[in-house]
């Protein structure tokens, strides 16, 4: 082993340690928000989490959830840490990339030279020190370092790429050993396995392809590259359609053929297609070894390391067809293995060429046939999804403005502004032109989704609200900003530092190893921008996308470690001493991870962040026994299968996705029992509930029915009866008469189940009655609908007092708040018709919850980094905690009122948690118990920093982009308006609706 490389080898395990150290150390020590508690459960128990899966994820995630021998608290650190070893992997093989491109740029004579000499003492420590400098600024970057504290899937994606071109590299580096194609097959098993990660791993295949053409050919040509890029794009097509989703669909063709055709037993046909599948192969290796042929023997071993790699899915419909407790799609066979893998629940975006937004189909098309197995056959269930079909005038080239959703289509007028569309109707509204699809890319797509992110990674970041913009040198200080924006942790300037020092790599590289740059360049535009055209994003997103687009800043990287070499020749004019410039060039180069390791430890470190989970506990333990719990999406969910199967905490807690509500496979899920939750009560059957059946059930009102007795109208339903039908030849649905529902209460049996406290005895009913409005019932309010009339409150029913009120189906006046949820009762609130606050406060039973059960740990701790996403369960816990407080008052119980508000303010106080919309409505109970100061000051600061906000948004030239977070200051304000009005403090009043009056619509508020 050379000096350059065994320095080269240990320098590089330097940079991984340290990059492991700071992700250990910074690592969340329980599930994160989004996908984390879903991966991380999941991985637990091998678990099928949401489409398309990523099995070899779960299968190392399981492998290492072994070494907490028992003790499930260490089972989500050790996940936590498969990503932050992987990150440091990532890393390691990016330092090597470096330098192995460092030592070309500055040893080469010639462009194509691939054999280079040892280099000096002094040129190894400008090589390493280019690898340190590049690495450890990724390392720190903003995005990949989010990916590494945490158990999600983009960290193993990332270091899949790293691997690739590494392993590419070294390929390159022993291209003329007679053995060296075993790194391109390596390279293919690698891709097979990332296909088990995400498919970004994908995108490197033409950077990898143009390393390969320009090393077998020495003299390139623009013709052959182009040839080449051809050839690789090929073959990811070949990937991505041919292998993922090509080959399990033929498996699936076979299966049907050879059991419904030929009367064969089931997986008949998959064994047919696997002994002709395997025949080929072998037919493959056998022509490569006659014909003597290397190229088809390479060729046919990297399409069997692929299928190798890519064979960890087999676990997929393996477990599935267990009917685990997560079993999303229920993938248990090759057919419905083939839709899980196509994504096929998640619908389609244009790309090329497709409809935009005001396009009206002119045809309906039958969907992918689905099948049960039934009677010896595979029989097709009926009726098909129908998809829409556009006639190609009402279709265009890069469609880009496609949604026809309103809240989308109100999104598409802040990037275009000469966008004429009426949210409302968007037929009516004038056909977006090319140059305004074109507009919306470079704005939005390119400007706001792709540069945007770069520049936080890079340049610096303004705070971690959304929509959150880029912090160049030259922007404002932190102290001329709102707090909640300049007092942010995330609130990160790098002077473009690391983005200067990238440029002049850059430039360096492209002047004398252009093909080298080339290839960077290419694996950057097809990490970033490509993924920008292939996911052709709508305006509006429910979080930011940042981490997608790592593989382009990984790609940058080099070029900052590059820079390095640059920095050094430029300093040949001032520093004629080698051993000086080379020191300095690595100390100026140093800088880049130096600032962003500063700047961004306090945002990264999640050590001691309990929020998600604590959420997810609260939650659960907010209902009583054996309830049934709907809950909304991701962080409403996720964490709460966390707890469940990780923790094991209340398993008899059903948790009911609404989103997934609407396919027939999770409503057959909610069929079976989980742990100790027994199936829920559905009377409608199978048929009732099938894909295409029933999935939107109009209104069509019949002036002879005045309502509708809804065990009734569930028992039509569900005997699909022609009083409801509604049939135009081709389409054919149940129909609902009346907006207007009852279900009839057995007051009896309500009484005997003890579900009335004592204080509510007066507010029991004999029906319920409420209305459901004109809009269409869709499937997943007929399942809740079907649940409510078939449990007869045997179960108790509640709805996460996050979900959307459009899901309430305007049961609110039947609602009590426990905690974080609203329980279902056949109890009038007698408060609701007129403050319009959902849910009754029984206050034992919340003050209970609240200051004796729920758990807030870290949120008191002022060290600990909470963003826009993890503030906003603290926020809804601030609400509970005032409306318990201002129960109290009600009663006349001052002593109670302050406690609850005191306590509040003591679990999370306003140096951690900022005050939030919901703070100001605790000031009256704090007044009540003597703090009147402490009510003012709590006032006076709301007041203040939201005033800050709302002017600072309406300020900025793209302040339409901030609506949400306005509107929450705007609450703020209108909730200290409301607390001073009950005070009677008229002065802060005036001061609030002063703040309130340029955004008012209708009459004023009346002052009190």
């Amino acid at each position: 082993m050379s000096t350059f490389t065994a320095r080269n080898t240990l320098a590089g395990w330097v940079v991984f340690a340290l990059a492991l150290a700071t992700y250990l150390l910074t690592l969340e020590p329980t599930a994160s928000f989004w996908d984390c508690g879903e991966f991380i459960a999941c991985s637990y128990k091998l678990l099928v989490p949401h489409p398309p899966g990523a099995p070899t994820f779960l299968i190392l995630g399981r492998l290492l959830s072994l070494l907490s021998f028992g003790n499930r608290a260490h089972v989500a650190p050790l996940i936590n840490a498969l990503s932050g070893l992987s990150s440091a992997f990532t890393v390691l093989f990016l330092f090597w990339i470096i330098t192995r491109m460092a030592r070309k740029l500055l040893l080469a004579r010639a462009e194509f030279e691939t054999e280079t000499p040892e280099p000096t003492s002094l040129q190894t420590w400008l090589i390493l020190g280019a690898g340190a400098v590049g690495a450890l600024s990724f390392a720190f970057s903003d995005s990949f370092w989010f990916n590494a504290v945490e158990g999600e899937v983009y960290a193993m994606s990332s270091l899949c790429t790293a691997a690739v071109v590494w392993i590419m590299l070294k390929w390159e580096e022993r291209a003329d050993e007679p053995d060296a194609e075993k790194w391109l097959i390596l390279i293919a098993y690698v891709i097979g396995l990332s296909i088990g990660v995400h498919l970004l791993n994908l995108l490197a295949v033409p950077a990898l392809a143009l390393i390969y053409y320009y090393r077998r050919h020495p003299q390139p040509t623009v013709l052959g590259g182009v040839i080449t890029l051809a050839v690789s794009l090929v073959i990811v097509g070949s990937v991505l359609v041919g292998i993922i989703p090509g080959l399990p669909t033929l498996a699936g063709s076979f299966e049907v053929f050879f059991v419904n055709s030929l009367g064969l037993p089931f997986d008949a046909g998959l064994i047919i297609f696997l002994g002709l599948f395997v025949g080929l192969i072998w037919l493959g290796f056998r022509q490569s070894f006659q014909r003597r042929s290397q190229l088809l023997n390479t060729s046919m071993l990297c399409f069997v390391f692929i299928l190798i790699g890519y064979s960890t899915y087999l676990i997929v419909p393996i477990r599935a067809a267990f009917k685990p407790t997560i079993n999303q799609n229920d993938p248990s066979n090759v057919l419905s293995f083939v839709s899980y893998l196509k994504r096929e629940q998640y619908g389609s975006r244009p790309l090329l060429y497709g409809p935009q937004y005001n396009a009206q189909p002119d045809h309906y098309e039958d969907g992918t046939p689905r099948y049960r197995r039934e009677g010896g056959k595979y029989v097709e269930i009926l009726p098909r999804a129908q998809e829409p079909g556009y006639a190609d005038a009402d279709k265009m080239l890069l469609p880009r403005i496609y949604s026809s959703e309103p809240i989308q289509l109100q999104e598409y007028a802040k990037w275009v502004p000469d966008l004429q569309v009426d949210s409302r109707h968007p037929s009516s509204s004038p056909r977006p032109t090319m140059a305004q699809n074109l507009g919306f890319l470079l704005r939005y797509q390119l400007g706001h989704m792709f540069w945007r992110y770069f520049g936080w990674n890079y340049i610096g970041r303004e705070s971690d609200i959304q929509q959150a913009g880029v912090l160049t040198p030259f922007g404002p200080g932190a102290s001329s900003l709102p707090s909640r924006i300049g007092g942010s942790f995330a609130h990160n300037n790098f002077f473009a530092i690391p983005l200067i020092l990238g440029l002049i790599g850059l430039f360096g590289q492209l002047r004398r190893r252009g093909h080298d740059a080339l290839t960077v360049g290419l694996l950057f535009l097809l990490t970033g921008m490509a993924i920008i055209i292939y996911l052709n994003q709508p305006p509006s997103e429910p979080r930011e996308r940042d981490y997608t687009f790592t593989g382009a800043t990984f790609a940058f990287a080099i070029w900052i470690g590059l820079g390095v070499i640059g920095l050094a020749q430029a300093l040949q004019q001032v520093l004629r001493n080698n051993q000086l410039r080379t020191a300095a060039a690595i100390l100026l180069g140093l800088v880049s991870p130096a600032i962003l390791v500063a700047q961004g430890w306090d945002d990264h470190d999640r050590s001691g962040r309990y929020a998600s989970v604590d959420a997810a506990r609260n939650l659960l333990n907010s209902c009583a026994p054996n309830a049934i719990l709907f809950t909304n999406g991701d962080n409403d969910t996720f964490p709460l299968w966390y707890a469940q199967e990780v923790e094991g905490r209340r398993t008899d807690v059903r948790v009911i996705v609404l989103t997934y509500l609407n396919t027939d496979w999770y409503i057959q899920q909610m069929k079976r029992p989980s742990y100790a939750s027994a199936p829920l009560p559905f009377s409608m059957g199978e048929q009732a509930y099938a894909q295409g059946n029933n999935d939107l059930l109009p209104f069509m009102p019949n002036a002879a029915v005045d309502s509708l007795d809804l065990k009734q109208f569930i028992g039509l339903v569900g005997q699909n009866s022609p009083l409801l039908r509604y049939t135009d030849g081709t389409y054919s649905t149940s129909t609902f008469p009346t907006p207007n529902f009852y279900l009839k209460v057995d007051t009896t049996a309500v009484k005997r189940l003890g579900l009335v406290p004592a204080d509510r005895q007066n507010q029991l009913v004999s029906e319920l009655r409420w209305s459901m409005g004109k809009r269409a019932i869709e499937k997943k309010n007929l399942a809740i609908l079907d649940i409510i009339a078939t449990n007869n409150w045997r179960r108790p029913i509640y709805f996460s007092s996050t979900v959307n009120p459009a899901d309430y189906m305007n049961l609110q006046p039947y609602f009590q708040l426990e905690g974080l949820a609203y329980r279902l009762l056949p109890l009038q609130d007698p408060g609701y018709a007129s403050t319009g606050e959902e849910g009754y406060v029984e206050p034992n039973l919340n003050y209970q919850r609240l200051l004796r059960t729920f758990a807030y740990r870290g949120l008191r701790d002022h060290a600990i980094y909470y963003d826009e996403n993890s503030l906003r369960f603290p926020s809804y816990y601030r609400d509970k905690f005032a409306r318990l407080a201002n129960t109290y008052l009600a009663q006349g119980n001052r002593a109670k009122a302050h406690e609850v508000a005191d306590y509040c303010l003591q679990v999370m106080p306003p140096d951690t948690i900022p005050y939030d919309s919901f703070s100001p409505l605790l000031a009256p109970a704090l007044a009540a118990g003597g703090e009147r100061a402490r009510a003012n000051v709590l006032l006076d600061t709301t007041l203040r920093e939201a005033t800050q906000a709302i002017n600072y948004y309406a300020a900025r030239p793209d302040g339409a982009l901030f609506d949400y977070p306005r509107n929450l200051n705007l609450l703020q304000v209108q909730n200290v308006y409301r607390s001073a009005a009950q005070l009677g403090d008229t002065t802060r009043a005036q001061r609030a609706l002063a703040v309130l009056q340029p955004y008012l619509r209708g009459p004023r508020p009346a002052e009190e």
